[in-house]
Formats: C-alpha cells, sequence, structure tokens
C-alpha cells in the first residue's frame, strides 16, 4: 500500500482560502500538501516519515526509545537536523522549537490551551523573545486528525486532515494524514507544530 501520493494525484482536494503570499520560505509560491506517516522508517523506532506531493521523502523523525520522550528532533531526507522539540519544565504541556540542535534561543514556544469555554482550541504558537514572527492559534481535533492553524488575522495557514481512501476504497486511518502549508509559512515549523500536537494529544 502506498502511503505517499502520486504525481497523478489532485493536488489539494480540501478547499482553502487563498491567502496573498510573500515569496514564503525558500522563495516557495504555492501551497506545499506534504503526506505524513506517523511512522520512523527504521527499524525499532517511532517517529514520522514525511513525503512531498511528488513521493519525495522531505522529513524525517526517528526517535530511539523512551528517553527522546521530552525532545524530538526533526530532521531532513537527509537527517540533518532542522528544528529540535524540547518538553519546558513547567505547569501545563509547554513545548520549545529550537534551530537545529540548539539548547538556547528557541524561536517558538507551544502551549496546550486549557479552557473549558473553547473545547476546539489545542495550542496556542508564539514566537520566543526576539524571535519576530506572529502568533497562532491550533483549533479542531489532532486525534481525529482535522485541525488547523490559524494566524493573527484568523487565516487558516495549516490544515491538517485525513488522507482519501485509494481508488479500491481501503481507508488509511489516523496514521497517514496530510499536511496542507501555505506560500507563508515554513513546512519545517508546520510539522514541528504537527509533532508538538502528537506530543500533547
Amino acid at each position: 500500500m502506498k502511503v505517499h501520493p502520486n504525481a497523478a494525484a489532485p493536488a489539494l482536494e480540501l478547499p482553502m482560502p487563498a491567502i496573498s503570499c510573500r515569496g514564503g520560505v525558500g522563495g516557495r509560491q504555492e501551497v506545499a500538501v506534504l503526506t505524513v506517516w506517523r511512522k520512523s522508517l527504521l527499524f525499532n523506532c517511532s517517529g514520522f516519515t514525511v513525503f512531498d506531493a511528488n513521493g519525495s521523502l522531505v522529513f524525517r523523525v526517528d526517535n530511539y526509545g523512551s528517553d527522546s520522550k521530552g525532545e524530538v528532533v526533526l530532521m531532513d531526507a537527509a537527517g540533518k537536523p532542522l528544528l529540535t522539540i524540547r518538553r519546558k519544565l513547567s505547569l501545563g504541556d509547554h513545548w520549545l522549537i529550537h534551530n537545529g540542535e540548539e539548547a538556547v534561543n528557541p524561536r517558538f514556544s507551544v502551549k496546550k490551551h486549557v479552557n473549558l469555554f473553547n473545547s476546539k482550541a489545542l495550542a496556542h504558537v508564539a514566537p520566543c523573545s526576539g524571535g519576530g514572527g506572529v502568533d497562532y492559534e491550533v483549533e479542531g481535533s489532532y486525534s481525529q486528525r482535522c485541525c488547523a492553524v490559524y494566524d493573527e488575522q484568523r487565516r487558516p495557514v495549516v490544515k491538517v486532515h485525513r488522507k482519501e481512501p485509494t481508488a479500491s476504497g481501503v481507508a488509511f486511518g489516523t496514521d497517514v494524514f496530510r499536511l496542507v502549508v501555505q506560500a507563508e509559512l515554513d513546512t519545517s515549523l508546520a510539522m514541528a507544530i504537527v509533532i508538538v500536537l502528537d506530543q500533547m494529544f
């Protein structure tokens, strides 16, 4: 069974409002549609394997045993560390996103929402001091693979939804899903947010 999309598959089957693009990261001018497989390619590891719309490997996460529960490294296809996600020692569920394997000067902070009056709210993503950027809100249900990340203007910049069944009707469940990222957001940051949600929920 293929978990990655093939070239003939439609680029996006979940409509998203158009968002003005200022070039994105690395000059990306269009929506990125990634397929996320909640499984490591390495034997006896947990993690993630992420493919682009052409079926090429773009990101991977390989967790070795229980020692990695408080720290997760997002790598590119070649195994180069892009971002490290670390749990912060504090009350509540709080994670920090660092560049590469750095342990200081985190880029973003992700806090789990605890709000009885807004059951849709999952987490708040904020730039760390001096890091620049905007705040994001995550809403929906990650456990059902149906959630979105909204910017400060309430525009959806990331959507997570289940991968469509195959032509023969085979469903993928929650371990294989789509990650749709608008052009102005770094796809590695979008994947880092998914990793944090997976730790939280």
